[in-house]
């Protein structure tokens, strides 16, 4: 397993299939993270699709991706189901950003965040526009996750830097 990256370590590039819902189709694709450099990326892990804090993690990034755009962000949010769960996850929660399908759990090994039991922990990451990592979050149980309105501060604080 990998370490979990540090504040401005270089984070590795990896390609994972994905899918977003738009106007009412879900689009599969493949998503690599250099594809993103030049722009702000919030990226979430999630344990897993149709659970209780994930469904409510996830539907509070989705209803603000507009505020996370304002701030010259993306969001990616990736978890061990695979596209058929994300999109009837993303169908069923009218969810806006991509859902990325990590089943081999190789990126949640190379940002040291699998964990025994539940996959992997709930953790997001906030990489900068140059591919480093400007700052985390990785829970310990994954009760609980960080609203919009925290990551939002984060990014206005990447924004000035």
């Amino acid at each position: 397993m990998g370490a979990i990256p540090q504040q401005g370590q270089f984070v590795p590039d990896f390609s994972l299939p994905g899918g977003i819902l738009t106007q009412g189709h879900f689009e599969r694709g493949e998503y690599r993270l250099c594809a993103e450099r030049g722009r702000p990326l919030v990226h979430a892990f999630y344990p897993g699709d149709d659970t209780p804090v994930c469904t409510r993690q996830l539907c509070s990034y989705s209803s603000g991706l507009e505020t996370f755009a304002d701030c010259g962000a993306d969001v990616w949010t990736i978890s061990p189901q695979n596209l058929d769960s994300h999109e009837s996850f993303a169908r069923r929660h009218q969810l806006a950003m991509p859902l990325l399908a990590d089943t081999e759990r190789s990126v949640a090994r190379a940002f040291g965040i699998t964990a025994p039991g539940v996959g992997l922990r709930r953790a997001v990451f906030l990489i900068a526009p140059d591919g480093t990592l400007f700052w985390k979050h990785v829970t310990l149980l994954g009760a609980t996750y960080l609203n919009e309105d925290a990551l939002t501060r984060e990014l206005v604080r990447l924004q000035a830097a």
